[in-house]
C-alpha cells in the first residue's frame, strides 16, 4: 500500500502569533486615534519642551562678584544699561514653543508674512555678555541692566547673573523667562531675571544722565571726552538699540550721540562705552 501523505502547512509559532497580535493592535490604535489623541501628543511634547527649558534655566547659578572694593563702590555713582527693541519673541513652531531667530525659522517667518532679518536675538545675547563681562560690572559699578523687547516686554537682569555663552542655551533661558516671567537662582529665592512693569524710567535714579546712541545722530563725540565732561556725582544711563537695523525712539533720553563715523554693532558700541567709563573711573 501506498502510505498517505499529509499536506504540511506553516505552523504559526507562539512568537509569531504575539508579533502578529502586536501589529494588529498598533494598526487599530492608529485607526482609532483622533483629534483628542493628537492634542494629548501635542501637550506631551509641549510639557517636555518646557521641562527642558526649565532644566536649562535651573542651571544658571548666581556668581557672587564680591571684590575688595565692592562695598566702597556700592555708594558711588554707577552705570545703568538699557537695551531697547531687543528681538526676543516666542512663537509655536510645529508642536513646540521656540525663540524665533532668522537662522532656524526663516521659512516659518516668511509664511507668516514677517521679515526674517528682523529676528536677531543673537544681538541681545552678545550685548548682554559684553555688559556682564566688563570690568565696570566686576568692580561693582553696574547698578542695573534692563532689556525691552520689540513687543514691549521689559525685564531686569541682575548684574551678578551668569548668562550662558552658547546661543542655544541662551534661547532656552529666554524661552523660560518669557513664558514664566522670572528665573530663580538654584537653591535660593533670588530672582536673577524677572519681567517688570513699564515704563523703565520708574526704576532709574533721580540724579542720572540718560544718553542714547545712534549712528544717525548728528552729534559725533569722543566717548572718553564725553564721559569726562559729565558730573562725577551723576549716574550714567546708557540706552543702546539691540536690533539689526533702525533707530531707538524713546522720549526719556536727554542726549542723543554718535561715537563713530561708522555703524557699530551693539556689542562693540557697549565695549567702547565701558572702556571710556573704566578710563574715567580708573578701573583696570
Amino acid at each position: 500500500m501506498v502510505r498517505a501523505y499529509k499536506m504540511k502547512g506553516h505552523k504559526r509559532k507562539k512568537r509569531d502569533k504575539e508579533k502578529y497580535d502586536k501589529e494588529e493592535e498598533s494598526e487599530e490604535n492608529v485607526e482609532n486615534s483622533g483629534p483628542e489623541d493628537e492634542e494629548v501628543e501635542d501637550e506631551r511634547n509641549l510639557n517636555e519642551e518646557e521641562k527642558r527649558a526649565e532644566e536649562i534655566a535651573n542651571e544658571i547659578p548666581s556668581i557672587p562678584i564680591i571684590l575688595a572694593d565692592d562695598q566702597r563702590n556700592a555708594n558711588k555713582p554707577g552705570v545703568i544699561f538699557i537695551l531697547e527693541k531687543a528681538s526676543l519673541e516666542v512663537a509655536k513652531v510645529g508642536k513646540n514653543y521656540q525663540l524665533l531667530n532668522s537662522d532656524k525659522h526663516a521659512n516659518f517667518l516668511r509664511r507668516n508674512g514677517r521679515n526674517p532679518a528682523d529676528y536677531r536675538p543673537d544681538i541681545a545675547h552678545q550685548a548682554i555678555l559684553m555688559i556682564l563681562d566688563s570690568p565696570v560690572n566686576k568692580a561693582g559699578r553696574l547698578k542695573a541692566l534692563y532689556v525691552k523687547t520689540e513687543k514691549g516686554v521689559l525685564f531686569e537682569i541682575k548684574p551678578h547673573v551668569r548668562i550662558p555663552r552658547t546661543f542655544d542655551r541662551f534661547s532656552g533661558i529666554m524661552l523660560q523667562l518669557l513664558q514664566k516671567l522670572s528665573i530663580t537662582a538654584v537653591g535660593k529665592r533670588e530672582k536673577l531675571l524677572r519681567a517688570i512693569q513699564n515704563p523703565v524710567t520708574q526704576y532709574l535714579p533721580i540724579n542720572s544722565c540718560k544718553i542714547g546712541f545712534s549712528h544717525s545722530s548728528e552729534k559725533l563725540v569722543n566717548m572718553q571726552d564725553y564721559v569726562a565732561a559729565v558730573n562725577n556725582e551723576m549716574n550714567l544711563v546708557f540706552v543702546v538699540g539691540a536690533m539689526a537695523h533702525g533707530k531707538i525712539d524713546v522720549d526719556y533720553i536727554e542726549d542723543f550721540i554718535s561715537i563713530s563715523d561708522y555703524p557699530l554693532s551693539a556689542a562693540y558700541c557697549i565695549s567702547r562705552i565701558c572702556n571710556a567709563v573704566e578710563q574715567q573711573w580708573r578701573i583696570l
